[in-house]
């Protein structure tokens, strides 16, 4: 049986959009107040390039600009009311089963999270935009240690929203990094690409291999290991690119493929990061007052690569 009709489901998903942008409006008409410590005054140049507006988004277009994360969590809804029903041992991103709908419901709120930090420039907005950020990236390497540990959708779920309420609870209790300099998000990361390529090239031997390719993943953000070594006390989380080694004791019952969707992501992910590092204030293109930020453009560019990866999870068939 489905979790949702599938003739309600797109109306929900753009009613959830709905609701939080009309939330947004009436929360906002009075103004936001006092703006987060880490943030820029009202006509100052924000963290992200542009000028804070004293209007209803502090930053108008690396605000509205997650809007495409909503669009493409919708399309995602849409794509899966289509879908025939599903049966067991079929792919579990076909139909409307609880990771498909974990997944598509967590990009809408990556944008919504993220158009709170940039919107209202608050200390709450900062924790939705970065708990959003969290809540997203968890899903796809916790799936994968999932399938090659022979997991149900219960444990796999019960793991996720312990992981979520620990982490959120943490930082807000203990503040960022949780003090112990573990950023969740960035981690990630590197566990999705290495339950991935374990996913994909699983043996007992590579098994325990796979956690170097965290390293690799760390060096194409700039990490190397060079600098890991120098600062053991801040680096120390590197020993967690093991945890899919871990949790996934049994080859993947499926098979996926990575072309083109896979390589699109990660494609569109990276030059989007590209483009990211130019959106900050002192780099020589950045211009404040201009409709078109880097930032801005790099949320629709991540709102591509999500739909990508979900174009990708879906081509995952019976090895048989």
């Amino acid at each position: 049986m489905t979790i949702f009709k599938e003739e309600n489901a797109v109306i929900l998903a753009i009613g959830s959009v709905a609701i939080f942008m009309l939330g947004y409006t009436i929360v906002g008409y009075g103004g936001w107040g006092m703006h987060a410590t880490n943030e820029q005054a009202i006509g100052e140049i924000s963290r992200w390039c542009e000028r804070v507006s004293s209007g209803l988004y502090r930053e108008p277009s690396n605000a509205l600009s997650n809007l495409g994360f909503m669009v493409v969590g919708v399309l995602m809804f849409r794509t899966l009311s289509t879908d025939a029903r599903r049966i067991d041992g079929r792919n579990l991103f076909l139909g409307f089963t609880p990771v498909s709908i974990l997944y598509s419901a967590s990009v809408i709120w990556l944008g919504a999270g993220s158009l709170l930090m940039h919107g209202t420039h608050t200390e709450w907005g900062a924790s939705a935009d970065n708990l959003s950020m969290v809540m997203y990236i968890l899903i796809p390497w916790l799936f994968n240690i999932s399938q090659m540990g022979r997991w149900s959708a219960t444990k796999l779920l019960l793991a996720y929203f312990t992981l979520v309420l620990i982490y959120g609870f943490g930082r807000e209790l203990i503040g960022p990094r949780l003090g112990i300099n573990l950023e969740l998000f960035d981690l990630s990361i590197g566990l999705w690409c290495v339950s991935e390529f374990l996913y994909r090239y699983w043996t007992p031997w590579f098994r325990w291999v796979s956690g170097f390719v965290g390293f690799i993943v760390a060096a194409a953000f700039g990490i190397f290991p060079a600098e890991m070594l120098a600062e053991p006390d801040k680096y120390w989380w590197v020993i967690l690119f093991w945890v899919p080694a871990l949790f996934s004791k049994y080859p993947p019952p499926a098979k996926r493929v990575y072309l083109p969707w896979f390589l699109l992501g990660i494609t569109t992910y990276m030059a989007a990061f590209a483009i990211w590092l130019t959106g900050r204030p002192g780099h020589p293109w950045c211009n404040p007052d201009s409709v078109i930020q880097a930032h801005a453009i790099w949320h629709l560019m991540t709102a591509g690569s999500t739909w990508f990866f979900f174009k990708f999870l879906r081509t995952e068939s019976s090895k048989a």
